[in-house]
């Protein structure tokens, strides 16, 4: 079912070219940012054997196409079952398309799922965060019945597994650790004085001290899991990575994830979803989109 003319968001900033602009930049943002325990950044590889810096670039780049053929599509077609099947057909040909960028390397599927299920609500009509979010979960929710059959993903053996939630239990309950962790740990560190980079920094730790990352879990366990909390808690303890203490005690769970060869994944993802809602230029708001300047290509 198509939606009538004229519906959807009244604002012309957030057509289509606008959300999947802001969508590759937000992952741009996540992967430049440094120094991020276990995770790829602009030092090295992190935990990671198989992906670096330029491959995370040019993932978020492959990915501008689809997130701008979601928004069309969210734009065009009332939401509903409908929708979500083509939301997904989207998304698989999106992680296809991430594939071919990377040689296989699985660089951005969750940050896809998130950041497609996002892009998707504000192109139908969120006016607001919390209203993104919220659209986001009755997408979510919906079924899609053409996903074809295969191997499950270690996501969804860990969720099986450990009985947590994972990005499709996070989407579903409207991004708790988006909304009321991530945006509101960056904006109070940028009310307290913090650079722009130690409050990424903390919203991403806020997160990591909360979330049942199911990348960790699939790497290291229980055990590996409580590491990247603990280590984390310890670091917002310290007075955040602006701090003295609190960098000390961010490299030392940065050498210790490197370690035991754990990456906080699914905390990278929920980063760049709150990093696009962030920058994108809701009604009465000045974009921080436009205030961006970094690239994503090679």
């Amino acid at each position: 079912m198509t939606r009538p003319p004229g519906s959807g968001p009244g604002d012309p900033a957030m057509r289509a070219d606008v959300l999947a602009g802001t969508a590759v930049r937000a992952l741009c943002a996540e992967a430049l940012l440094s120094p991020k325990p276990g995770l790829v950044d602009a030092r090295g590889s992190g935990a990671h054997d198989d992906m670096d810096l330029p491959l995370l670039l040019a993932s978020a780049e492959a990915l501008r196409p689809t997130f701008r053929a979601v928004a069309y599509t969210a734009r065009r077609l009332v939401s509903g079952t409908g929708l979500r099947e083509e939301l997904g057909r989207l998304g698989r040909a999106g992680d296809r398309a991430m594939s071919r960028a990377t040689g296989e390397v699985n660089t951005h599927r969750g940050a896809l799922w998130a950041l497609g299920l996002l892009v998707a609500a504000v192109a139908g009509g969120a006016g607001d965060e919390r209203g993104a979010a919220a659209g986001a979960a009755r997408l979510a929710a919906l079924p899609d019945r053409w996903i074809p059959a295969g191997p499950a993903s270690h996501g969804e053996l860990v969720r099986r597994r450990y009985g947590t939630g994972g990005a499709r239990g996070e989407a579903e309950a409207a991004f708790p650790h988006v909304i009321e962790v991530a945006l509101p740990r960056l904006r109070r560190a940028r009310a307290d004085g913090r650079t722009e980079k130690v409050a990424r920094l903390d919203a991403l730790l806020a997160v990591m001290s909360l979330l049942d990352d199911t990348c960790v879990l699939h790497r290291g366990g229980r055990e590996g899991l409580r590491v990247v909390q603990l280590g984390a808690s310890r670091v917002l303890a310290g007075g955040g990575a602006g701090t003295d203490r609190g960098r000390a005690a961010l490299l030392e769970l940065d050498d210790r994830l490197r370690g035991l060869r754990l990456s906080p994944g699914g905390s990278g993802d929920l980063l760049a979803a709150a990093l696009f809602l962030d920058m994108l230029p809701w009604p009465g708001q000045r974009s921080r989109a436009a205030r961006e300047v970094m690239t994503c290509r090679r």
